[in-house]
């Protein structure tokens, strides 16, 4: 346990990429970021954004990963960040599945499009 507060914990991962993976959940039962209450977005966030200095620090890395899957890949059902250590040539490239394009760019703009139009 590295962190233990009334709205989350925290605690190195069992299977780390690398010393210092760790795990941010937040107290209270979330299934993913988009069940978590509003009023809970900043202070989990906010703890996500200490950690990620507290594990830079310690194991002197160079920056950091700070990721979470909602209901893909998510292998505990259970909002969780990772927030991993990183130093340049670790071997992780970009995220972990092949990069794909957009066929044109009136492609992307559609995609954009409906992104904004779901936020309205």
């Amino acid at each position: 346990m590295v962190l233990d507060d009334d709205v989350c914990l925290a605690f190195l991962d069992v299977r780390p990429l690398f010393h210092g993976h760790t795990l941010l959940v937040p107290r209270e039962h979330h299934e993913t970021l988009a069940d978590l209450p509003s009023g809970l977005v900043e202070p989990f966030f906010a703890r996500a954004q200490r950690l990620s200095v507290a594990i830079r620090d310690a194991t002197g890395s160079q920056g950091s990963f700070v990721a979470m899957n909602n209901v893909v890949s998510q292998s505990v059902p259970h909002l969780h960040c990772h927030v991993v250590p990183r130093v340049k040539k670790d071997g992780l490239k970009g995220f972990f599945w092949p990069r794909t394009k957009y066929e044109s760019d009136d492609e992307a703009a559609g995609v954009a499009e409906r992104i904004r139009a779901e936020l309205a």
